[in-house]
């Protein structure tokens, strides 16, 4: 028996986020989630803007999509998508995976979470639909208590890392003149200090 892993139509995990910008986090729950789940592939799909966020300090669309193809332009694990640029606004998760699952029939998608989802995850458009329909693979991340979905057979919780960097930590340090060149890919360092972002 061969290595199937790489094979159409096994399991790709769907990372959606704003990445604004991608950092080391990300990656590193993407490599948990390529190694320790089974999961082929991880796909980072890039978001236009999400409904429940304020917009203010959010990148241009091609530019944090930009960002991501620098991070992982050297690893054939993980692949970038701007479908949902070309999606109508504002983009639900939903409709998404509804549009990619008519375009790669054959793939079994898997969304890949962290726990700070399920405080809100009631309001996601068609929530019940998405949990009879597809898998979850949950990372955790800081401060999340109990909810209603804990349990849930849609949810598999992996047994990652906890990893408490985020984006806005980095956009503040850059704000403040910081450093910050150590939680990003060096591409995508240079990128943001190349354009000048964050300032």
């Amino acid at each position: 028996m061969g290595n199937d892993r790489h094979k159409p139509g096994t399991k790709t995990g769907l990372f959606f986020g704003s990445f604004n910008p991608v950092h080391n986090g990300h990656l590193m729950i993407a490599s948990y989630m390529a190694e320790y789940t089974d999961l082929a592939e991880v796909w980072f799909i890039v978001s236009p803007h999400n409904p429940l966020k304020e917009k203010s300090t959010l990148l241009a669309d091609h530019h944090r999509l930009a960002m991501v193809n620098l991070a992982i332009e050297d690893d054939t694990r993980f692949k970038s998508s701007n479908i949902e640029f070309k999606l109508p606004k504002p983009s639900y998760t939903i409709d998404t995976l509804t549009y990619l699952g008519e375009k790669h029939p054959k793939r079994e998608f898997v969304l890949i979470a962290g726990t700070d989802i399920f405080p809100s995850f009631h309001k996601w458009k068609n929530y019940e639909e998405l949990l009879k329909q597809y898998r979850f693979n949950i990372y955790p991340r800081p401060e999340t208590g109990s909810s209603r979905f804990d349990g849930h057979t849609s949810f598999t919780y992996a047994d990652a890392p906890l990893i408490t960097l985020s984006s806005s930590f980095i956009r503040q340090g850059i704000k403040e003149g910081r450093d910050m060149r150590h939680f990003l890919p060096e591409k995508v360092w240079r990128y943001i200090q190349e354009m000048n972002f964050y300032k």
